[in-house]
């Protein structure tokens, strides 16, 4: 049976802590190259007010479900719009229709608009659909 010198312990401990801390170092270093998330925080918080429309107060009244079906089947169909577009938030409350997410155009904007006023009639749309170009 062989003993182990002190300086060969000293040497093994640095080594596995150079190895160690290299490995921290590099995965540091991969997480830092990541995108950095979407916030959504000041979006999150205006729709919790109670005095904002949100897709789960939709009305389960016949009517309601056919208007907002009637828009999003428009939306969908529309190819030329952007995936942000076709994923903007339709929400009908007693006929009246709120439009809400972010699109990347003004033209996806104003298409969204029109389809919906042709469903329930443009004095009963209230669009909160943002442009945000990609940055």
């Amino acid at each position: 049976m062989k003993l182990v010198s002190g300086k060969n312990v000293v040497r093994t401990t640095t080594l596995a802590a150079l190895l160690i801390g290299g490995g921290l170092l590099a995965n540091a270093q991969q997480t830092n190259d990541q995108p950095v998330p979407a916030d959504n925080t000041k979006v999150n918080q205006r729709d919790r007010s109670s005095d904002q429309p949100t897709a789960d107060q939709q009305k389960m009244n016949p009517s309601d479900r056919d208007i907002t079906q009637q828009i999003r089947k428009s939306i969908v169909a529309d190819k030329s719009l952007s995936t942000y577009a076709h994923n903007v938030k339709v929400i009908t409350q007693n006929g009246m229709v709120t439009l809400k997410g972010p699109v990347r155009t003004e033209e996806d904007k104003k298409a969204i608009e029109d389809k919906a006023a042709q469903v329930a009639g443009a004095e009963k749309v209230t669009s909160e659909i943002e442009v945000q170009p990609k940055h």
